[in-house]
């Protein structure tokens, strides 16, 4: 008995040995991937709506502040000139470069530090310099909750503190006289804090994964459908292979008509399966390989060109590609080359909602290099993009052709690039075309300038 109970002692021991560092490398993974992994939001919900609001409220929300605490409910210490450097800083989030694409980098910079400032900080330094009263720990409250609610949580994470150590810093230098918080009264108030803070990064972090998995999941679905499409079409491409085999028995000219048709089968079953690439790289939106090849501008855009399944010889003939100055980046080739295919396809699906007579030169990639940094250029002379859609288009699921499209071409194109470092920005005009330039980092010059028609 006492050897038995010395072998499961041994055995639960080890088995508990085992367990702990399974268990400690699904934490450590949990962390890679919702503190490292996970991609950075400055701005939640972002929408030029949203950020005209956020803008308008710290303009004038401000000085309404200043005028409470000075003249209706005296407080200790009020500033007018902080109060209205900080409602100036509301312009900057009515700046139509930021309330206009409030999905870009600029804009999630620009409203990172804007409410940094206004928020964490400036809170902070109020409720030092008014002795942690009570109407300012009531402020320093509904400011982590609202800061937590329009940013990453990690960014107000870091934010708080860093913003809380700075303004106590500043106050011990240059901050006025102001009661002194008790022992007593600090303890309560850090733990208020501390209560608000844990509420803040619960919601945040839940909010934020319940958002991942959604949209993980719903690419996932649509992977999966458009793998699924390959059979019928295999099937497909095997009946018109049937066909063109039997029309050996027809008149040559119901044999010519037949071919014809097949050859027409043919070209759409290719162009389907390329749309399926498509969608299945699009499907990867969330799980972008990291792959770090030296990638030639020219070449790649070259050879998307040539491989792109045109539906007519017009269609081929319309396109021009110009390479000014060669450049190498890099990146991902494959998922480089479905950034090329779906510009091209949209630029395509713009020239044929114009109506006219395909051109040469109606839709034109160049590439060319200034200082450090490399540019390929896709511009169309199509339909164009209205500017209240031009905002919107790298937007997930935001698409205006509701009929096939998704949503997630452009937001695939913009996650590839900025996966290389790079940036995408698109122009328009109604009726005059569009122009989508991807700008990247350039790792190795290359003399090598050519025109392809």
């Amino acid at each position: 008995m006492r050897n038995e109970s010395t072998r499961e002692s041994r055995f639960d021991t080890a088995t508990h040995s085992r367990r702990e560092p399974a268990t400690s490398r699904r934490i450590l993974r949990w962390l890679h991937d919702e503190v490292v992994k996970a991609p950075l939001v400055p701005v939640l919900h972002p929408s030029p709506l949203r950020m005209k609001g956020l803008g308008l409220f710290t303009l004038v929300g401000h000085p309404l502040f200043w005028f409470a605490w000075t003249l209706w409910l005296p407080q200790p210490y009020e500033s007018l000139w902080m109060r209205l450097f900080a409602a100036s800083l509301g312009l900057l989030l009515i700046w139509g470069k930021v309330s206009g694409e409030p999905s870009s980098r600029f804009a999630g910079q620009v409203f990172t530090l804007v409410f940094w400032w206004t928020l964490p900080f400036l809170f902070s330094w109020m409720y030092f310099c008014n002795g942690g009263n009570a109407v300012w720990l009531a402020s320093m409250a509904a400011m982590i909750l609202i800061y937590y609610f329009t940013t990453d949580w990690r960014i107000a994470t870091v934010g708080i503190a860093s913003g809380m150590v700075l303004a106590r810093m500043l106050f011990d230098v240059w901050g006025p006289p102001a009661p002194v918080i008790s022992a007593e009264a600090s303890a309560a108030n850090s733990l208020v804090l501390f209560f608000c803070v844990s509420i803040g990064l619960l919601l945040g972090l839940s909010s934020a994964n319940l958002r991942r998995e959604h949209l993980a999941q719903t690419l996932t679905t649509m992977g999966i459908m458009a793998h699924e499409l390959r059979t019928p079409l295999a099937t497909i491409a095997l009946v018109g292979d049937a066909v063109r085999g039997a029309s050996s028995g027809c008149s040559e000219e119901q044999s010519a008509r037949l071919d014809s048709l097949v050859t027409r089968l043919h070209m759409l079953v290719r162009n389907m399966n390329h749309q399926i690439d498509l969608q299945i790289s699009n499907a990867r939106l969330l799980q972008l390989p990291q792959s770090r090849e030296s990638i030639s501008a020219g070449q790649l855009v070259q050879r998307a060109a040539a491989e792109y399944p045109y539906r007519s010889a017009r269609e081929r003939e319309s396109v021009q590609v110009t390479v000014e100055s060669d450049f190498e980046f890099q990146g991902s080739q494959p998922l480089f080359s479905q950034v090329i295919d779906n510009l091209m396809k949209n630029a395509m699906r713009s020239l044929a909602s114009a109506g006219e007579p395909l051109k040469p030169g109606d839709l034109r990639l160049i590439v060319r290099r200034s200082g450090t940094q490399g540019h390929i250029v896709v511009s169309d002379r199509g339909v164009g993009i209205s500017p209240h859609v031009l905002m919107r288009i790298f937007e997930p699921f935001f698409s205006t052709n509701r009929g096939t499209g998704h949503g997630l071409g452009l937001a695939f194109c913009k996650r590839v690039v900025q996966s290389a470092r790079g940036t995408i920005r698109a122009t328009s005009e109604p009726g005059a075309g569009a122009t989508f330039v991807v700008e990247l980092p350039i790792h190795r010059a290359t003399h090598s300038p050519s025109e392809h028609p």
